[in-house]
């Protein structure tokens, strides 16, 4: 039996699909925050393209970025969905509370999404929400790991700017950790395929979100339809988690 309602998640997706295609067709200021003009010149050239194609392919560059950050937040929202499990949504000190498991959570969509000095900052969130919630664990959770190899291990950023080597690092705590996703995904629903069976799932779910607030032409979505049975759909996925 699957740990997910998939009519929750539908329901959770609907707005960020909205949020996606909303970027998709905004129009895209590429003089925002002052052109680059000799890198442009040069990153034109060296492609052996126009000025006018490097406008219009810098124009899907930015707007992919921002598609990203979106999506950043789908594993939060998702997560918000199982039982027990709260999303404490955008500016709380963490992402997920889950009582029942004893469970704080900071979600973080790839194991490079944070810098390495701002690692600590995330430790500090951590340890203090384990002063409030005593008896829990804390996880610093990175969905896309650097590796397919799992980990389940102690946390303990540097600290670039402390005074003295003593303080260059967190101390180690059992109770504060960072993990990949799919062991996570496992620890919270107690299933070990519950990542793989996620994403199995969201192509229909987008699907029918797109398909039933007629988000793309028709023509789009017989193209999408069956996305799930493409090699590269599987090999993604693979390449991620082994």
């Amino acid at each position: 039996m699957s740990p997910f309602n998939r009519q929750k998640i539908k329901q959770a997706l609907t707005p960020v699909i909205q949020k996606l295609i909303d970027i998709e067709k905004e129009p895209v200021d590429l003089y925002k925050n002052t052109l680059d003009c000799f890198s442009a010149t040069f990153d034109a050239m060296t492609q052996g393209i126009t000025l006018d194609d490097w406008v219009k392919q810098e124009a899907s560059r930015k707007r992919q970025k921002s598609k990203q950050n979106v999506v950043g937040e789908i594993h939060q929202v998702i997560l918000g969905t199982l039982a027990g499990v709260e999303n404490l949504k955008t500016g709380k000190v963490v992402d997920t509370l889950c009582h029942e498991k004893k469970i704080v959570a900071e979600i973080k969509n790839k194991h490079n999404t944070t810098k390495g000095n701002h690692k600590k900052n995330i430790y500090d969130d951590l340890e203090r929400m384990l002063d409030i919630y005593e008896g829990y664990t804390g996880y610093y959770v990175e969905i896309l790991p650097k590796s397919t190899k799992p980990y389940n291990e102690c946390f303990s950023p540097s600290d670039n700017n402390a005074a003295t080597d003593a303080l260059k690092k967190r101390p180690i705590n059992e109770k504060i950790r960072v993990i990949d996703g799919a062991s996570f995904y496992e620890i919270i629903t107690g299933d070990g395929e519950a990542l793989k069976t996620l994403y199995a799932l969201l192509p229909q779910v987008i699907y029918e979100i797109l398909d039933e607030n007629e988000l793309l032409p028709q023509a789009q979505l017989t193209q999408i339809k069956d996305i799930e049975h493409s090699d590269y759909f599987h090999v993604f996925f693979e390449k991620a988690y082994g």
